[in-house]
């Protein structure tokens, strides 16, 4: 699957979460935070595809995505990034 497809289909699976993700500039690599009692997923839009794709596939590590419906290209990235993160 292309990256932009990927990315599509991660902003898919953080809407069906009620999660959101903000897109920003700045000198920071992103990732899961709580902002104002709501857990947000932060990505840098000036880093590449391939930064900010890592970059939401280890937040959403932090999350029970079991019961959750995506599509397998998009589950076998995410458990890719859960086998190099332990």
């Amino acid at each position: 699957m292309k990256n932009e497809k990927l990315y599509i289909e991660f902003e898919e699976l953080a809407q069906r979460l009620g999660l959101r993700i903000l897109k920003g500039k700045g000198d920071f690599s992103g990732g899961t935070c709580t902002i104002n009692d709501e857990i947000v997923i932060v990505v840098n839009k000036m880093k590449p595809i391939e930064q900010r794709l890592k970059t939401l596939a280890t937040s959403f590590l932090e999350f029970d995505l079991d019961e959750v419906y995506m599509v397998p290209a998009l589950r076998a990235y995410i458990e890719e990034f859960r086998t190099l993160s332990f």
